[in-house]
């Protein structure tokens, strides 16, 4: 088994460094570290988030960092309800999920719909491309509410 996650990680990393030099830009130490910091987390980090789990990363670079490895398709960048955004992994690299948005404390949680929701949004994006004429890439469904710990 930890054999797969080393596979698993390499994979990603790769990827990571292809997609980095597929916009001009090389995959340094201080990005790798924000990548495996993403890999870690249960959940969509903010840049103080970022700046308490790894003390040695300085705000301008985390800052400039996360913004190259979103240009470079790597992170993806979730809006809140307060003063932070959130940065994880794009979900190519891990797996398809929603949010939970707490609009009292911004707090990000990942959720998975069954499949029997995926199914109901999939073919309400088609009646809307079928109206609109507007051909959908992929989606995401942000929940926006009062998390249980606010609530």
């Amino acid at each position: 088994m930890a054999g797969t996650v080393t596979t698993m990680s390499d994979e990603l990393h790769t990827t990571v460094a292809e997609r980095l030099r597929g916009v001009g830009q090389r995959y340094t130490r201080q990005r790798r570290a924000l990548v495996a910091l993403l890999v870690e987390s249960r959940h969509p980090l903010s840049i103080p988030d970022v700046l308490v789990l790894d003390r040695g990363l300085a705000q301008s670079s985390v800052y400039r960092n996360l913004a190259v490895l979103t240009q470079a398709g790597a992170v993806h960048r979730v809006v809140t309800t307060d003063d932070f955004s959130r940065y994880e992994l794009a979900e190519d690299l891990t797996h398809h999920h929603h949010h939970l948005i707490c609009s009292a404390c911004g707090g990000v949680e990942d959720f998975t719909a069954s499949a029997q929701v995926e199914r109901t949004l999939a073919r309400a994006i088609t009646d809307v491309s079928t109206t609109t004429g507007f051909t959908p890439e992929n989606h995401r469904l942000d929940l926006i509410g009062i998390c249980a710990t606010c609530a």
